[in-house]
């Protein structure tokens, strides 16, 4: 069972293959999301990581949660079922 992770506070800079390389450190990556605003196709700042295992989510979101990431501390936790 997968599981999906918010991750807040991104830097414009950030691309969706960064947030795949950063969290494939704890396991597979099976999606990475940045949310962009439709009319500018600029990043909103906040993306969804999706990850294969459960306990390697978890983890993830422990060591993250707070990490200085391209200038910016990351707002990293489970995602909301609306989401």
């Amino acid at each position: 069972m997968s599981k999906k992770i918010y991750v807040g506070n991104l830097s414009c800079n950030i691309t969706e293959n960064n947030l795949t390389n950063l969290f494939t450190q704890y396991g597979e990556v099976l999606s990475a999301n940045i949310i962009t605003d439709r009319r500018t196709n600029k990043s909103k700042g906040f993306g969804f990581v999706e990850m294969e295992d459960v306990n390697a989510a978890e983890t993830a979101i422990f060591a993250y949660n707070g990490l200085d990431f391209d200038g910016q501390n990351l707002r990293v936790n489970v995602a909301e079922s609306g989401n």
